[in-house]
């Protein structure tokens, strides 16, 4: 078996767990979402909604 007969197997799989790693995050990017809902939801119902919208927003990064 030479490279030529091992590229295209390679990228099948290569493609395959890109897929795989798309579905994960799609999965976990909607349990973050349902968890962010919940939690924004108990704290205005505890009255303890100090701006959470923005404390929470997509896009602010933490590091």
């Amino acid at each position: 078996m030479d490279d030529r007969d091992k590229t295209p197997k390679d990228s099948e799989t290569v493609l395959m767990a890109l897929d795989q790693i798309s579905q994960t995050i799609d999965v976990m990017t909607s349990v973050v979402g349902r968890l962010r809902t919940y939690v924004q939801e108990e704290a205005a119902s505890a009255g303890k909604q100090p701006n959470l919208q923005e404390e929470m927003r997509p896009d602010r990064v933490l590091h």
